[in-house]
């Protein structure tokens, strides 16, 4: 299938066409009510390569070993065993640490939030174990600027629409993505990862997708195809 460019109406359209299949989406979802943004910078980190249902475990452990802040994380020296549910614990304890030590160091929400979105997602890239797609969850979640996370459920649904192809480049996706986007409508960005998630979960599967009942089939490359094949076997 040769790749087309998406437009701003197409993105729209593959937007709004989510939205009324699906509904409104509320995310991140998140369990404490006194730090949610910073859950949200922890959920960033532990979701890496792990089920949400094991993120969810392992933050309600570090819930109920004190307050969910950056302090509180860096003062526990059983870190890896706390969130042990959330897979390679070692390796995401570093993490943690490294983005806790650098939200403390930079004073926090409060000074982090003055800064344009170039240069966070420099700083958190930088950091020890945030590559793009976390910088980027963090960025659109926790300070609500506009960026689109181009995961590996964007990428799927995306190469069968024809909006990508060859090798998975996710710097390329993404930007091709935000040039068509809203420039500062953060909520839609939002409710587009979340969408696209639903979607791969509900219909766009990895195997078998179900393009006979896809609200996006008539627009899908993949789609159009698959109830064309449909409908000759009948």
């Amino acid at each position: 299938m040769a790749e087309k460019q998406p437009t701003a109406s197409a993105l729209r359209a593959f937007h709004d066409g989510l939205a009324a299949a699906y509904g409104p989406q509320h995310w991140w979802p998140v369990q404490d009510a006194d730090n949610p943004r910073f859950e949200i910078l922890v959920g960033a980190v532990l979701t890496q390569h792990t089920a949400w249902t094991n993120v969810e475990i392992a933050i309600a452990e570090l819930r109920d070993a004190g307050p969910l802040t950056a302090d509180a994380l860096l003062a526990h020296d059983d870190l890896p065993a706390l969130i042990r549910r959330a897979g390679p614990h070692n390796i995401k304890a570093r993490r943690l640490r490294s983005l806790c030590e650098w939200f403390v160091a930079q004073g926090g929400f409060d000074v982090l939030q003055t800064r344009d979105s170039a240069t966070l997602r420099r700083e958190l890239l930088a950091l020890h174990g945030i590559g793009h797609e976390t910088a980027d969850v963090i960025l659109l979640y926790a300070f609500q600027r506009p960026a689109f996370v181009a995961d590996a459920y964007a990428f799927r649904i995306m190469e069968r629409y024809g909006w990508t192809s060859g090798a998975r480049n996710y710097e390329r996706l993404r930007r091709s993505i935000e040039a068509v986007g809203p420039d500062n409508d953060a909520g839609f960005y939002d409710e587009l990862h979340a969408l696209i998630v639903a979607h791969a979960k509900q219909r766009c599967h990895k195997r078998n997708p179900d393009c006979g009942h896809c609200v996006l089939h008539d627009r899908c490359d993949h789609g159009q195809a698959a109830v064309a094949e449909s409908e000759r076997a009948v």
